[in-house]
């Protein structure tokens, strides 16, 4: 089934798809980076391919070759029962221009998991609402999950943030565990 999802895309944007094969019955396009976001909304909006969810998008670091890096993003139609992993490739050897549209306007789900790939590997998505570190504090330097990233790299010092006016509730000391209170608690004592 997901084998017409690719004709499909092939038919509806010539030249777009550099490649394409399948393995293990999951059907890939690597597709050209321009057209991310149009192939992304056409799996999307189509009646006959209907891609409701994005299920996952990440990037692989390749720094011996170039374009250095993959983003890939997997979806998956819940109504048609097919699914699809979609490829581009971004970035010169050095690390840089590594830029492909959000898919957050059409998959809310896009916003967290684009964050994570920017913050990981420093994918930027261009028209990302909310484009800032997940993982990571704000000030931790480079992209651990690159493979250029030194392990051993120190990174620079904070100080503890203390959130004033905020109680920790148990399991967790005043000293240890979240810095934001839980809702819950207080949705568990309205029901008593």
């Amino acid at each position: 089934m997901s084998q017409r999802v690719v004709e499909q895309v092939k038919k509806q944007f010539p030249g777009a798809v550099l490649e394409s094969h399948s393995q293990y019955g999951d059907d890939t396009i690597v597709v050209e980076p321009s057209q991310w976001a149009e192939i992304a909304r056409f799996l999307k909006e189509s009646p006959k391919i209907s891609m409701e969810m994005l299920t996952d998008l990440t990037a692989v670091d390749y720094p011996e070759r170039e374009p250095r890096f993959e983003v890939v993003a997997h979806f998956c139609s819940l109504s048609k029962g097919h699914r699809l992993r979609m490829k581009a490739r971004v970035g010169d050897a050095d690390g840089k221009k590594v830029e492909l549209p959000s898919l957050e306007p059409l998959w809310a789900s896009a916003n967290w998991m684009e964050r994570e790939c920017y913050d990981l590997f420093g994918v930027v998505f261009m028209g990302h609402p909310d484009l800032r570190r997940i993982l990571m504090y704000p000030e931790f330097e480079g992209h651990p999950l690159r493979r250029d990233y030194p392990a051993q790299r120190s990174q620079p010092l904070i100080e503890y943030r203390d959130v004033p006016n905020i109680e920790k509730l148990p399991p967790f000391g005043s000293d240890e565990g979240m810095s934001f209170g839980r809702q819950t608690h207080q949705f568990m004592n309205d029901e008593e």
